[in-house]
């Protein structure tokens, strides 16, 4: 190693033993959803400003559309689009949001640094109701919310200098851009985002709470998704086998939700517009297969009653409230 890099090493490690430790208010407020949009839930060290984030999240985000199939139908998109711009003014967020659905029958969702958030059509198609979209949806803002890309990024700089790609991010994102641009990450890296998945369980949880939403819908996704994986391994986003639905994980954001969700009179669980953006989408994915039936004619669902194929997450638990 030359002097001029055990130099830049060196300036590294002392910001980073420099940097100042999250005070027992800084972790109180996190747990606070009063606070959402007064603290900084990004604290952390980070040698990216948010402008040189947002530059690396654009450069990204470029690359995912260029080997994606983004979805052309401005209806699905602009309800999308609502439902998470709604999300973000509820959020800790600093960033402008840039919210586009990618045609793909992956059950997946992801958000670059920067601000810029990918939606699957796969993932609408296997929500149940709109507050399990937004759950999601929120999971993902809270990434961006937090900086988990970028901080990440640093921790990587810091371990091992010069190993790790500048563009290395952790978590649902990270697995976007490995497969959009084949970038090799070191798995023992992979560790630290999954702390940062804990932490963006949290947040998101919060973020649809403020915004209106039951929390407990993204449990339910949370079982849903460990349901799918149980029938059939390598039926979901192999991102979520990277990070997957623990039992663990779903205990947490229960306890999350007890701890420090009060109950509200009432939540969003569901809309009719939501149900008709679904319709739309199944209507579409069938006229792409060669079935060309009126959209206006009703669509058949299967029952998912007992007896039937699904009927493993008709027998998820139910949280019971306070």
């Amino acid at each position: 190693m030359g002097r001029k890099t055990k130099q830049s090493l060196a300036v590294w490690l002392a910001v980073f033993l420099a940097a100042p430790a999250l005070t027992a208010s800084d972790k109180s407020d996190k747990n606070d959803p009063e606070k959402i949009g007064q603290r900084d839930v990004g604290k952390g060290i980070n040698f990216y400003s948010i402008e040189k984030e947002i530059q690396l999240g654009k450069a990204m985000a470029e690359e995912v559309e260029r080997d994606s199939r983004l979805l052309d139908d401005l209806v699905i998109n602009e309800y999308v689009n609502r439902l998470g711009q709604n999300l973000v003014r509820n959020s800790d967020a600093k960033v402008p949001f840039t919210i586009k659905v990618i045609d793909s029958d992956e059950v997946n969702a992801f958000a670059l640094p920067g601000g810029f958030f990918f939606v699957n059509s796969g993932l609408i198609l296997k929500a149940d109701s709109e507050a399990e979209l937004a759950g999601v949806m929120a999971h993902e803002i809270a990434h961006v919310a937090a900086r988990h890309g970028t901080r990440q990024a640093s921790r990587g700089h810091l371990i091992n200098y010069g190993s790790i790609p500048l563009i290395f991010i952790g978590g649902w994102a990270g697995y976007a851009v490995r497969q959009a641009a084949s970038i090799a990450i070191p798995l023992g890296f992979l560790e630290f985002s999954r702390g940062f998945e804990r932490e963006a369980d949290m947040l998101g949880l919060q973020y649809m709470y403020k915004a209106g939403y039951d929390p407990v819908a993204l449990v339910d996704f949370f079982e849903k998704i460990q349901a799918m994986e149980k029938k059939k391994p390598g039926a979901i986003a192999a991102v979520f086998s990277s990070h997957p639905m623990t039992g663990k994980r779903i205990k947490a954001a229960q306890k999350e939700i007890q701890k420090d969700l009060k109950p509200q009179p009432q939540y969003v669980v569901d809309t009719s517009e939501f149900q008709k953006v679904k319709a739309r989408l199944e209507w579409l994915e069938n006229r792409r297969k060669g079935d060309y039936r009126d959209m206006n004619r009703p669509v058949l669902r299967r029952s998912t009653t007992a007896g039937s194929d699904d009927s493993e997450e008709d027998g998820r638990p139910t949280l019971k409230r306070r």
